[in-house]
């Protein structure tokens, strides 16, 4: 028998009622009241003050009008009062909608509209995101102000110490309520909301417990280097699963010197970040000069890991490297690739390029354009089903189509997978080009590219030919003092791949463009060549 158990007289039970996320945190205020669970510069938060200002926190919500199933939009940068903002909105019952600092006000009033938000909480250094919400987003009722520097009658601090000894109830919530509409980066586009609930993050934080953390408690302390509007927030509830301690940088500015001094001082076992961090963690020489052996797992996703920069880190920190592939859709929960299976050498057992196996209780497909799962070794588009699903993007029926077909999640990443069910992307779905009628796949020349020990960064992409249909570019970014040229690289190139995959220009630029995330967005490197078309004049083929 499959489907949910009938009740007494064959009645199918109406609701799914689940804990509500918040709890975790009554949980810890029990069993380790006084153990420090937040630090951040010289405020240190135990679990029995972190409970009573989330709820008070709780309470000056309710009296601003909040309530189950709204909307309470998030602009600020890290800060205790942030995180305590998402526990608070969990336990009303609403939804919390964090925005990434780093937007411009045009872009967090886009996206208040686009979530429906009726409350916001907007860090003090923000008054012009504060501004245009309250000149353009009508439905915000009440905007109040957190972090340092927040002042006047819409202060949250104030209104919160004059609060504790509020206890509020945690709402109850349902397996599907939404407890987080987390934005998509739109790096092919504007964002969409993807809605998560309080049934979905449940699973996934114990999938996250066990596929990338294990054995992670109360002794542990977890380093945040990101914003905690996105995957670092979710890795934090993680933490907070378990009663480990979040440690923040002391100011928005990544000080990669602090980071590591932060690692020594408070005996860090694990972070979350993304490879080009990961990497100049790796370079840094603060690596060498603080004592990182606490460290024991450095969790790195949001994009594949160049296979040289994986050795150069795992050469300066050990087997603690753990990658995951996922997107916000999937709360980052599709494949693991585990400590022990990071080698630092090439050889016979080594997978290189895979970024692991199908996580805990996730299912992976790749299949064509018609939706048929394709055979081992077979290109196609990777599909996901599992309990780390979000519910759909918010107001969008038309994003739903396309995300989904017969129950699958189209991810947009193409890739294989190997007859063990390793997976290997081999890039996005819009970053493949086709050259004189051959598919090309970026993800594997640039891999080739990095191999090259004068190259630091490179992105390649397929770029419009009257001859080819389109021909590849990759913008090269060189290390500090190297000289090599376009010749050069295509030489270097001829022996490791067909004469078709090798790009037809190299442009060396200072930098790559990056995102809010970390991440480089081949969209903007597309528009600055389009505005810039001279870089492209005619040259003959590489040799």
């Amino acid at each position: 028998m499959t489907g949910p158990v009938p009740q007494q007289g064959g009645a199918l039970p109406v609701s799914r009622r689940v804990m509500n996320l918040a709890h975790m945190l009554r949980q810890n205020a029990r069993r380790f009241p006084d153990r420090v669970a937040f630090q951040w510069g010289d405020v240190a938060l135990t679990w029995s003050v972190l409970e009573a200002r989330v709820a008070a926190m709780t309470a000056v919500l309710i009296s601003k009008g909040a309530c189950k199933g709204m909307r309470i939009l998030v602009h600020s940068s890290n800060c205790n009062e942030m995180f305590e903002s998402m526990f608070a909105t969990f336990r009303i019952g609403a939804v919390w909608v964090p925005t990434n600092f780093r937007l411009t006000p045009g872009e967090v009033v886009e996206l208040a509209k686009d979530s429906g938000a009726e409350l916001m909480l907007c860090h003090a250094g923000f008054d012009d995101h504060a501004e245009a919400i309250a000149r353009h987003v009508a439905d915000v009722r009440w905007i109040g102000r957190i972090g340092p520097g927040a002042a006047g009658e819409r202060a949250l601090a104030p209104l919160v110490a004059a609060s504790l000894g509020a206890d509020p109830a945690d709402c109850a919530v349902d397996y599907d309520d939404p407890c987080w509409f987390f934005f998509t980066s739109g790096t092919t586009g504007r964002s969409k909301a993807a809605v998560l609930t309080h049934g979905q993050m449940a699973f996934v934080i114990n999938n996250h417990l066990s596929d990338l953390v294990p054995g992670v408690n109360e002794a542990d302390a977890s380093l945040v280097v990101a914003p905690l509007s996105h995957g670092a927030g979710v890795h934090q509830l993680n933490q907070v699963a378990r009663g480990a301690k979040t440690v923040l940088l002391a100011s928005d500015r990544f000080d990669i010197d602090e980071a590591f001094r932060l690692i020594a001082t408070h005996r860090v076992s694990n972070l979350f970040t993304v490879p080009t961090i990961l990497k100049m963690l790796a370079e840094h020489p603060a690596a060498d000069k603080y004592d990182h052996s606490s460290l024991r797992f450095i969790i790195y996703a949001g994009a594949p890991m160049y296979r040289e920069d994986q050795k150069f880190a795992l050469g300066k920190f050990g087997k603690v490297l753990v990658q995951y592939f996922g997107l916000g859709e999937v709360t980052g929960a599709i494949t693991v690739l585990p400590a022990a299976l990071h080698d630092e050498a090439d050889g016979a057992n080594t997978r290189l390029g895979t970024c692991g196996f199908e996580r805990t209780g996730m299912q992976i497909s790749i299949q064509n354009e018609a939706g048929e799962e394709q055979a081992p070794g077979v290109t196609g588009e990777i599909c996901v089903i599992g309990p780390a699903m979000f519910a759909g993007y918010y107001n969008n029926p038309e994003a739903n189509a396309k995300a989904f077909r017969n129950g699958w999640f189209r991810t947009g990443d193409l890739g294989h997978m190997d007859e063990q069910g390793f997976l290997f992307i081999t890039g996005r779905a819009s970053d493949m080009y086709i050259s004189g009628g051959s598919n090309i796949y970026p993800r594997e020349i640039e891999e080739k590219i990095l191999s090259h020990p004068d190259i630091n960064e490179v992105a390649v992409l397929g770029l419009p030919d009257a001859k080819w249909g389109e021909v590849g570019v990759a913008v090269c970014v060189r290390r500090a003092g190297a000289q090599v040229s376009e010749a050069d690289l295509a030489a270097f190139l001829a022996d490791k791949m067909a004469r078709y995959k090798v790009p037809r220009r190299f442009l060396f630029w200072e930098a790559l463009p990056k995102s809010c995330y970390g991440k480089v967005p081949k969209r903007l490197i597309r528009e600055k060549i389009e505005a810039e078309p001279d870089w492209l004049a005619s040259k003959s083929e590489p040799a």
